[in-house]
């Protein structure tokens, strides 16, 4: 009776240590180890800024009638949800000297075009416009188009 009950004993103490090292914590196991934090999900993306402008100069250099010419910019992409701020720089063909520069105020909506303006046109004198849109959120998501222009 002895050597059974040592027996049993011996076949209970395995038992206890075998759950006990099955329901211990394991590395990287799940459950059981106090509160579970959500992984935090991904930064929605920004799509592409993507825009149009009013002045068509084709593949000529556009004629503008004065020494000052408006320029409607039309955000056509889906608007980052900061808005977008905008520049426009004229620079001399000749010598890369800028005669205008305009930085215009941040939009948030594509609702109404921006309207800009560029000035100090001189007569014949042919320049290279640039139009930069650039996310107010996001630095890398920006839009550049060039064109030229003169005044006649």
């Amino acid at each position: 009776m002895l050597k059974q009950l040592s027996f049993r004993l011996i076949v209970f103490s395995l038992f206890v240590i075998l759950v006990s090292a099955a329901c211990g914590k394991g590395s990287g196991g799940s459950g059981g180890g106090g509160p579970v934090t959500p992984p935090t999900p991904p930064a929605p993306t920004e799509d592409a800024i993507v825009f149009t402008y009013d002045i068509d100069p084709g593949a000529n250099i556009y004629a503008a009638l004065g020494a000052t010419q408006e320029v409607k910019i039309t955000v056509t992409s889906k608007m980052p949800t900061a808005g977008v701020t905008t520049d426009i720089v004229v620079k001399r063909d000749s010598d890369g000297v800028t005669v205008s520069s305009t930085p215009l105020p941040l939009v948030a909506s594509t609702s109404v075009p921006i309207t800009g303006t560029i000035s100090n046109l001189a007569t014949n004198v042919v320049c290279t416009a640039t139009i930069t849109l650039k996310s107010a959120t996001t630095a890398t998501n920006t839009a550049t188009k060039t064109f030229k222009i003169a005044r006649k």
